[in-house]
């Protein structure tokens, strides 16, 4: 009988999306909706799940939108959090990206923020190191070749 309680009280955790899904491989994946400002209300339709693959945000409610991120492409993590935010206890993750779409991505009025953003930062990193992928920067290389023929 208590294993069923357990159970159920997983599955409702899940699906509130307070707590991290844990499948059976041991992979962690968030589910938060966006909410409003004023008392954190989860009333908005829109929804994020991070994965150790992919951030995928849904958002609408007749006309939906569904947009995935590669955890690969993240490139940098930042978390804002602004007074209206902290009183009711949610946070703004920015997700800068190599992405076409969504080169900066942002997960807007969620709870545990830091938590996810800590999570989005490692799991990026992992992501990287799985591809083999090499993260680098444009610093505007093409301007040297016109001062070195000068």
């Amino acid at each position: 009988m208590e294993d069923v309680k357990k159970e159920t009280q997983q599955e409702e955790s899940r699906q509130t999306g307070n707590q991290p899904e844990e499948n059976k491989d041991e992979k962690k994946s968030y589910v938060e909706r966006k909410r409003w400002l004023f008392f954190g209300l989860p009333f908005t339709f829109t929804k994020y799940t991070v994965t150790d693959e992919v951030i995928t945000v849904n958002d609408g409610l007749l006309n939906t939108r569904e947009n995935d991120c590669y955890l690969y492409k993240v490139q940098d993590v930042e978390l804002q959090v602004s007074l209206a935010e902290r009183i009711f206890g949610l946070g703004t993750v920015a997700c800068y990206t190599g992405d076409n779409t969504h080169p900066q991505l942002f997960l807007t009025h969620i709870k545990n923020a830091r938590e996810i953003k800590n999570y989005i930062l490692k799991a990026s990193e992992e992501a990287r190191r799985r591809r083999r992928t090499l993260n680098t920067l444009n610093i505007d290389a093409e301007d040297i070749d016109e001062i070195d023929a000068d």
